[in-house]
C-alpha cells in the first residue's frame, strides 16, 4: 500500500484543478464507452446472427483497446485518466488519491457512461443498448470471480505503468499497456463473465435499456479485483 487511506477536503474538491479532473474523466469516459458499445451495436447492425461469434469477439475487443487507449492518454495529465471506477477505488484505498475525489471521479465517470449511452440510443435510431451477461451455463458466483481476476490485472497493469511514481515516466507506453490488458481480458473472458472490469462501462447501458439483471456483478467483481491489486 503506498499510503494511508485519507478522506480529503471539500475545497480541495472544488479547486479549479479539481473540476477539470472531473470534467476529464467525463469526457475519457463517455468517449470510452461510446466507442466500445458502439462496437457491439455496430457488430449487430452488420450480422444477422445476435449472437457473439469469434469474430465480433475480436472486433470488439480491439474497439475497447483502441478506445480505452485514447481516453487513458487524454486524460493522464489532467486527471490520471483512471475511466474506470475499478482504477479509482484502488489508488483511493491505496492512499494515492482522497476518498473524496474518489466519490467525484465515480460520480463523473458514472455521468459520462449515461451519457455515452444516451449519445448512442439516438444516433443509431433507437437501437438496443446492449448490456453486460454472463454466458450461457456461467453462474454469478463464476462471473463474479472471472470478472475479479481481470479487473486485478487491468488494475495491476494500471499500478505497474502508470501510477506507480517509482517507475517514472513511461509516456504513452501506460495507456498502450492498459488498452491491450483490456483486449486481451476481453478476448478471455468476454464469451464467460461479459469482460467488463469497469463497472461504469456496465453502468451506462444498464441505466439506458433499463435492464439491471445481473447488473451487481459489474459491481462487486471490478472492486474486488481493483482493491486486490492495491500494493
Amino acid at each position: 500500500m503506498a499510503g494511508g487511506i485519507a478522506f480529503g477536503r471539500f475545497d480541495d474538491s472544488f479547486s479549479l484543478g479539481s473540476i477539470k479532473a472531473y470534467l476529464a474523466e467525463f469526457i475519457s469516459t463517455l468517449l470510452f464507452v461510446f466507442a466500445g458499445v458502439g462496437s457491439a451495436i455496430a457488430y449487430g447492425k452488420l450480422t444477422s446472427d445476435a449472437a457473439l461469434d469469434p469474430a465480433g469477439l475480436v472486433a470488439i475487443a480491439i474497439a475497447h483497446a483502441f478506445a480505452l487507449f485514447v481516453a487513458v492518454s487524454v486524460g493522464a495529465n489532467i486527471s490520471g485518466g483512471h475511466v474506470n471506477p475499478a482504477v479509482t477505488f484502488g489508488l483511493a484505498i491505496s492512499g494515492q488519491i482522497t476518498i473524496l475525489t474518489g466519490i467525484f471521479y465515480w460520480i463523473a465517470q458514472l455521468l459520462g457512461s449515461i451519457v455515452a449511452s444516451f449519445l448512442l440510443k439516438f444516433v443509431t435510431g433507437g437501437l438496443a443498448i446492449p448490456i453486460h451477461s454472463v454466458g450461457a451455463g456461467v453462474g454469478a458466483g463464476e462471473g463474479v470471480v472471472t470478472e475479479i481476476i481481470i479487473t486485478f490485472a487491468l488494475v495491476y497493469t494500471v499500478y505497474a505503468t502508470a501510477a506507480d511514481p517509482k517507475k517514472g515516466s513511461l509516456g504513452t507506453i501506460a495507456p498502450i499497456a492498459i488498452g491491450f490488458i483490456v483486449g486481451a481480458n476481453i478476448l478471455a473472458a468476454g464469451p464467460f463473465s461479459g469482460g467488463s472490469m469497469n463497472p461504469a462501462r456496465s453502468f451506462g447501458p444498464a441505466v439506458v435499456s433499463g435492464n439491471f439483471s445481473g447488473h451487481w456483478i459489474y459491481w462487486v467483481g471490478p472492486l474486488i479485483g481493483g482493491g486486490l491489486a492495491d500494493e
